[in-house]
Formats: structure tokens, C-alpha cells, sequence
């Protein structure tokens, strides 16, 4: 696992202790920023362009409920 300096990972998707569906370093997860915002890792969303300096990604519901969960919500 890589370490993401300034971000808290909410989910476990790629350090292989989550649900056992992805085995890679490149699974979806989402982080938690320090100044109250998340980062979301996940696959690139085709299915319109988004704006310049924006970018669409796809995650699996079961991904957003661990970090809901993480979170207390």
C-alpha cells in the first residue's frame, strides 16, 4: 500500500483486508482530507465529459458504505 500523505483512507480496498474483491494496489477507496473534504479513488466515469480541472470516477456502493460506516454515518 502507498502511503497518501494529508489524506486518511475510509475504506480498506487496497491493503486486501476489505470485502476480498480486489487484489490490487489500484482499488477504489476514498479518503478523508484534513480541511473537511474527500478524495475519492475509483475507475474513470465515461459516460459524459466533466469540466476542465474536474474528473468523474466510478466506485462500488459497498466502497462509500465502509466509509460511511468508518465515519459513523
Amino acid at each position: 500500500m502507498t502511503a497518501k500523505p494529508g489524506l486518511i483512507r475510509l475504506t480498506r480496498g487496497d491493503s486486501g483486508e476489505g470485502s476480498g474483491e480486489c487484489g490490487s494496489d489500484d482499488c477504489p477507496n476514498v479518503y478523508a482530507t484534513g480541511h473537511g473534504s474527500f478524495v475519492v479513488q475509483g475507475s474513470t466515469f465515461t459516460g459524459f465529459r466533466a469540466p476542465d480541472g474536474e474528473s468523474l470516477v466510478e466506485i462500488p456502493e459497498e466502497i462509500l458504505r465502509e466509509a460511511f460506516r468508518v465515519l459513523g454515518w
